[in-house]
């Protein structure tokens, strides 16, 4: 088995340390530990492994799960590998521009087809994945709402591509990290039926990626399969993690309420910025990711990425890491004065290279 390197992981350990400002991280901005209790008691073996079962159902009732067809991970990162390892057999269908393991993931164990979302609105093709799909296609993977666009596919046309996987016998696997950050979430892909696989946790909607802490729900078969696999992984999800994530989602209505009003108001801050500098970009309807066209004299986003990291210290991610040279992303879930100071130097950079 191999797998292709990380390609945005490894440009932030290159380039992060260093930098001054993180301006491509793609979650909100972390919550300060002082507000939950963070004492767990005993830092043992989370039991039963597979997380707390009554956290566990309330988490699954969210998803039109039981507790059974819902399994606790460390990150949502987890519970992706761990849905590729039950599902992935010989051929995925992997919907792109995309966070780059779910493309990677499924390339290591089957042929892979991916299927670009349709431009300039970057918007799902129902027909587009339809015609992808092949007789022995275990699985279709789709990002919602998408990193690193910020688009939210709506609700019809992800239906429309679960009907077409239902009918072929292929699973629907959603990768919904940033669903609750929406105003009015749509029904989670779990929801659709038999072959509806839904992945998450609170590390982008909730702010709260140091817990890596996730979930995956899911029909019984997949959702034992998974578990299976995880006793040869982390065996059980973070006893402190699964502490702190129980009292955020008791409390989702009010940190989401802030996360929801901090993201709309930066989404708003780099739009006006952008339309001064009169650079496109893919008008982001949820989450804190965006992608912007790298501006004229720039061989691509890697040669424009690496010019603002070394000039100003601003991190941005090149959209090389997504196989979109012409583009690079942006994330405004950082808080406001950080998000402010890095957008004043890339205002300086532009400037000097107009």
């Amino acid at each position: 088995m191999e797998i292709a390197p990380f390609d945005l992981e490894r440009w932030f350990a290159e380039v992060e340390h260093d930098a001054d400002i993180m301006l491509a991280e793609s979650g909100v901005r972390p919550l300060e530990a002082s507000r939950f209790d963070t004492d767990p008691g005993e830092l043992g073996y989370v039991i039963p492994t597979a997380g707390d079962p009554d956290f566990r159902a309330d988490v699954g009732a969210l998803h039109e799960r039981t507790v059974e067809e819902t399994i606790f991970t460390c990150g949502t990162q987890e519970a992706n590998l761990l849905a590729f390892l039950a599902l992935v057999d010989s051929h995925a269908v992997v919907v792109t521009p995309t966070y780059g393991s779910l493309t990677a993931l499924p390339e290591s164990f089957a042929e892979v087809t991916t299927v670009p979302l349709a431009e300039p609105d970057w918007t799902l093709d129902s027909d587009a994945v339809a015609d992808a799909i092949l007789p022995d296609t275990d699985v279709v993977v789709i990002n919602n709402p998408n990193n690193p666009t910020g688009r939210y596919h709506d609700e019809a046309a992800m239906r429309a591509v679960y009907d077409v996987c239902a009918d072929n016998g292929t699973y629907l696997l959603c990768d919904e990290v940033y669903r609750l950050l929406a105003e009015e979430p749509q029904p989670p892909v779990a929801s659709f039926g038999r072959y509806g696989v839904s992945t998450a946790g609170v590390s982008k909607s909730f702010g709260l990626a140091g817990l890596r802490f996730g979930w995956l729900c899911g029909p019984p078969a997949v959702v034992s399969a998974a578990e299976n696999w995880k006793d040869y992984t982390t065996i059980s999800p973070p006893a402190f993690g699964q502490h702190v994530a129980r009292q955020a989602f008791d409390r989702r209505d009010e940190l989401l309420s802030e996360n929801r009003e901090l993201a709309a108001e930066h989404r708003a801050i780099v739009a006006d910025f952008l339309a001064d500098h009169g650079l496109g970009w893919s008008a982001p309807d949820c989450g804190v990711n965006a992608f912007i066209e790298v501006p004229d004299g720039f061989a691509g986003g890697e040669s424009f990425c690496r010019s603002v990291v070394k000039e100003e210290s601003v991190v941005l991610a090149p959209g090389e890491a997504f196989n979109q040279p012409e583009w690079f992303r942006i994330g405004y879930g950082l808080p406001r004065a950080e998000l402010e100071t890095g957008l004043a130097r890339l205002d300086a950079f532009l400037a000097r290279h107009a």
